[in-house]
């Protein structure tokens, strides 16, 4: 019995792993998916961004970023900040509005939905009634104007959502004031449009779908367009505004001080006399030197350009339509937001497309993009792999960074202008890079430190190869007459010039900069990194993995046709040799050793071993099963063996069944007596989990010779007295290959070839994908990486003790011993947990309470979406995680993970999300948003407030000063103790949700000082 009994639990190893293991989902980064909504509060200098899923999410300065989910998961339509408050409101497509604050807890600003509201039109009324379609947030502070589709306008008190029914602006009461003629043709129709006239808050400006447009007050002034309305902007000073239309016109209007209709003192189609697309927002933006900015998306010829997404802008005699390649959500305008200034001065545009955000530069001459710091757009060209490298040394980050900078030449230097709030996050302990394949032909490099991920090189391999699109093609070119004056703007290009170009597999050396990038076609291209543009030919080697093997023939794609001569690389990692394999399969698994100067590659046909320094094939291997022919089909191909596939699936299960059937062929009445004993025996004790059975996979199945890992490592693999380097391969067939490598010494290595010899052949039982192979030293931790002894970075490998060999299945972990390759030690996931291994890396885990001990162990992500965390060199279980939904395919497929315990996985093809298993290394966003207030005398500084629960009075504090308003006394003051005074950060103000304060009736001025001295 005693080997069905586990191990009781160690409290002082529970203890530990409390300080070692943590799991958090910290910061999502790159662009959102599917956004919807655009929000800009000029007064916080945030930007608030919604999406189809129902998420907001802001933006501020580099690192301070918040994010909120809608309960409901519904289309966020509209997003509105509330005037000189920490609080903004968004509406969803199910017609509901929710009021979200920004609130301090724990030192950091958080951002929490306080309410939310559903308008509710009278019984019998039609949903139309009230379905909103323009909401104003009112300057006062205190009201929302709510327009809606049948033409009424709803007046709701802010926070509580209260309809304030006595304000209610009515289509019937607009109605009566708009000429008999008028009013028999038209009806109001929808509000498109609520806009606060500038100077005088008591006047709206109403905009109806038909071309109706109100200034309503207590005189109502009527506009009447013979167009329909697309929407309204008021010009700085409130004497005039700017309306536009359906038709691709927009008029400007005077407001006059009598009742009398005004006729419109402009009416331009920008770009007809054509039939136009209708202008759907506008910005008249007044400077100093006389000349407007007239801003306006759309616009465009219907004809000729009525498929691009386009944002113009007109200064002067400069005219320039952006052209953006995805559709475009929303924008603004960035200008000054001083109530003193007398002109607005517009320095950028913030443009978000569907596919990324554009921040255009007004101030420089060309109007230039911005270099964003986050919000990258990470799917431009679908990511195809990605590769993450921890703690690069300074002087290879430097280059990259140099590197980088001279490809953003053509980007401004003005400094990021969405700069609200403070990042208070800890700086990154370390430089970590992420490296992302593209279906481009393209791998970038994302600075992967902190909470942003920035940009910093992106590197092409288009430039070896020989393809339809000329690289030296500019799209923006124009010339000098074109009309209109279109120029492409953005980085997002989902279109791909060839889908051989992708890039499948990635590998960095940080301590050499030799970097080895493989890609779809079966190509193979090793790099070192060059600070200067340089002009080389580029070594080509050819690796036939089939060996000549008759009866095979390959049916997918031809190879990449190369250049020939020199070819002209820009400054960065520049490629100097091309090994190409045959059959042109996908690249499946890399590994590069630089201090070797090798690089093993392999595919679905088998592997091979390059010498990168001689440029010489030191050997292959096919890996071919003489039965596997869907491996010869290519990835397009594959609906062929959908019968194929079936017809196993069938076997397998009839083989089950029949297994199953054997095992119940015993007694009933044996099994309930063994029952019985085991309950009166092992009553308090607890039991091994039962084992499945796992069926064995069958030979012919399909790509059993797809190689999934390749492995360098310096071991004993012929005898016990002497260690050689070796490469090690594992098979889609649970086959791993061992060979014995022969690399000459540094002073003989350009004369003498490097030889290899197979060594090992393993078979393992159930045939299952191996996805990981690791050898630990004598001390049982993993072999450090090549060139990290030498840079004093890692200690050396004990190479006294015996060595053991890791092989991780699908199914299982197997520990064997070396040089003998006798079985020591297994632990069987699929038997035990029912899920299999889709990834598996060796992480360095360091406890949060001290700082002398750190311990390595095995990440694992599973087919469930679970993260297991397992011990080395003994296999045991330390904890699971729910990560990935086991749905997300795709997720599960893309994750990484780092060498310090945290992981990326793609949650959207644009967004990466980010996690730490390790309770000492966090990543995540910790940032304050201090509320200025604007005073009297327009001084902006920040105000603290003190918030008393027992009256509901609000009292500001300034340093200066104390002002309890409400009570009217002011002076210097030194406040001691109030009754029910509650110390309240500034995004507090109104917002707090308290809704349980205690009963104050009968004494109105309950807030008494039991202590209160005012200092002269």
């Amino acid at each position: 019995m005693r080997r069905f009994l586990r191990p009781g639990h160690d409290p002082v190893r529970e203890r530990l792993k409390r300080d070692l293991f943590q799991f958090n989902k910290t910061v999502e980064h790159g662009f959102p998916h599917q956004p919807s909504a655009l929000g800009y509060s000029p007064f916080l200098r945030l930007m608030a961004i919604g999406t189809r899923s129902g998420a907001i999410k802001l933006y501020g300065a580099p690192g301070v970023e918040f994010m909120g989910l809608h309960e409901e998961n519904n289309t966020v339509m509209q997003i509105h900040f509330i005037p000189d408050q920490c609080q903004l409101v968004t509406l969803l497509d199910d017609n509901s509005l929710h009021l979200w604050s920004l609130k301090q807890h724990g030192g950091a600003s958080e951002l929490r939905e306080e309410h939310r509201f559903t308008l509710k039109g009278p019984p019998g009324s039609s949903p139309s009634a009230t379905q909103i379609t323009a909401v104003l947030p009112h300057s006062s502070r205190e009201v929302l104007y709510l327009g809606t589709e049948s033409g009424n306008i709803f007046v709701v008190e802010l926070p509580s959502f209260r309809v304030l029914e006595d304000r209610t602006i009515t289509s019937e009461a607009v109605l009566q004031r708009v000429p008999e003629d008028y009013c028999n043709r038209r009806s109001c129709e929808l509000v498109e449009a609520l806009r606060e006239r500038p100077k005088n808050p008591d006047q709206i400006l109403i905009g109806y779908s038909r071309g109706l447009i109100f200034l309503w007050d207590l005189q109502t002034v009527v506009y009447l367009s013979l167009q329909q309305l697309e929407n309204l902007y008021w010009q700085r000073d409130g004497s005039k505004f700017v309306s536009c239309h359906y038709d691709g016109s927009y008029t400007q209007w005077p407001v006059s001080s009598d009742n009398r209709q005004p006729e419109p003192l402009e009416h331009l189609v920008p770009y007809g006399p054509f039939p136009c697309k209708a202008i759907s927002k506008i910005y008249w933006q007044t400077t100093k030197n006389g000349l407007p900015y007239i801003i306006f998306q759309g616009g465009m010829p219907r004809a000729s350009y009525g498929d691009r997404h386009s944002i113009s802008v007109v200064h002067g005699s400069q005219q320039t339509a952006f052209d953006f390649t995805s559709r475009v959500i929303d924008f603004f305008i960035i200008f000054s937001s001083e109530p003193t200034a007398e002109f607005d001065d517009p320095s950028a545009m913030v443009v978000l497309a569907e596919e990324e955000l554009v921040v255009i530069d007004l101030k420089t001459a060309g109007w230039p993009a911005v270099h964003p710091p986050y919000l990258a757009s990470l799917h431009c060209s679908a990511i195809t792999c990605s590769h993450h490298v921890s703690n690069i040394p300074l002087k290879l980050w430097e280059r990259i960074i140099s590197a980088g900078s001279k490809q953003n030449i053509h980007y401004s230097n003005m400094p990021w202008p969405i700069d609200g709030g403070t990042s208070i996050a800890p700086d990154p302990p370390q430089r970590d890079l992420l490296l992302t394949g593209h279906e481009d032909g393209t791998v970038r490099f994302w600075d992967a430190s902190g909470v942003c991920l920035h940009l910093l090189y992106k590197l092409s391999t288009v430039r070896v190869f020989l393809t339809d699109a000329d690289p030296n093609d500019n799209m923006n070119t124009l010339g000098e007459d074109e009309w209109p004056p279109l120029r492409k703007v953005g980085t997002f290009d989902p279109y791909s010039d060839d889908p051989r170009l992708g890039i499948q597999k990635i590998y960095l050396c940080k301590y050499s900069g030799y970097l080895a990038v493989a890609g779809t076609a079966g190509q193979v291209l090793v790099m070192e990194l060059n600070d200067e543009d340089a002009e080389h030919v580029v070594d080509h080697a050819e690796a036939d993995l089939l060996q000549d093997q008759e009866g095979y023939r390959w049916k997918g794609h031809e190879k990449l046709k190369t250049r020939d001569g020199p070819v002209r690389f820009e400054a960065g990692f520049q490629p100097f040799v091309l090994v190409q394999c045959q059959p042109p399969a996908v690249v499946t698994s890399l590994a590069l050793h630089s201090e070797w100067k090798l690089v093993a590659f392999g595919t679905s046909h088998g592997f091979g071993l390059f010498d990168h320094q001689q440029k010489r094939l030191v050997f292959v291997k096919c890996t071919l099963h003489p039965s596997d022919q869907l491996a010869l089909e290519g990835p397009l191909s594959r609906v062929k063996s959908l019968k194929k596939s079936l017809r196993q699936s069938f076997r397998r299960i009839r083989r089950s069944r029949v297994s199953s059937r054997k095992r119940r062929g015993g007694s009933g009445n044996v099994q309930e007596a063994n029952a019985k004993f085991d309950q009166d025996t092992l009553q308090e004790m607890e039991l091994a989990p039962v084992q499945r059975k796992i069926e064995a996979r069958s030979a012919e199945d399909s790509f059993t010779g797809f190689v999934r890992t390749l492995y360098f490592a310096d071991t004993f693999l012929r005898d016990s007295s002497r260690h050689c380097p070796s490469l090690w391969a594992g098979t889609n067939g649970g086959t791993v290959y061992a060979f014995c490598l022969r690399v000459p010494p540094a002073e003989r290595r350009m004369d003498e070839p490097v030889r290899a010899e197979q060594a090992k052949e393993i078979q393992l039982m159930h045939r299952a994908p191996v996805v990981g192979i690791l050898v630990l030293d004598g001390r049982s931790t993993p072999l450090p990486e090549p060139l990290e002894v030498a840079h004093d970075l890692s200690k050396s490998p004990d190479m006294q003790g015996s060595h053991q060999l890791l092989v991780v299945s699908e199914e299982q972990f197997k520990v064997f011993t070396l040089p003998k390759v006798s079985s020591k030690l297994k632990l069987k996931l699929t038997a035990l947990e029912g899920c299999r291994v889709r990834k598996v890396t060796v992480a360095n885990f360091s406890s949060c309470k001290t700082d002398d001990y750190s311990e390595n162990d095995l990440a694992v992500l599973t087919n469930l979406g679970d993260i297991q965390i397992i011990s080395l060199p003994f296999l045991k279980l330390q904890i699971r995680y729910p990560c990935i939904r086991k749905e997300d395919v795709s997720g599960i497929a893309s994750c990484v993970f780092t060498k310090y315990g945290q992981g990326f996985y793609l949650i959207s093809p644009s967004e990466f999300e980010r996690f730490s298993l390790s309770a000492k290394w966090l990543v995540e966003p910790r940032c304050i948003v201090d509320m200025p207030e604007v005073t009297s005398n327009n001084h902006v500084h920040t105000k603290s407030a003190l918030a008393c629960f027992t009256c509901s009075q609000m009292m500001c504090l300034t340093p200066d000063s104390c002002t309890l308003q409400g009570l009217g006394v002011t002076g210097k003051t030194e406040l001691l103790a109030c009754e029910g005074m509650v110390e309240s950060s500034s995004s507090h103000l109104g917002t707090s949700g308290n809704t349980s304060r205690p009963d104050t009736h009968g004494h109105p001025i309950r807030i008494l000082f039991q202590k209160f001295r005012k200092v002269l």
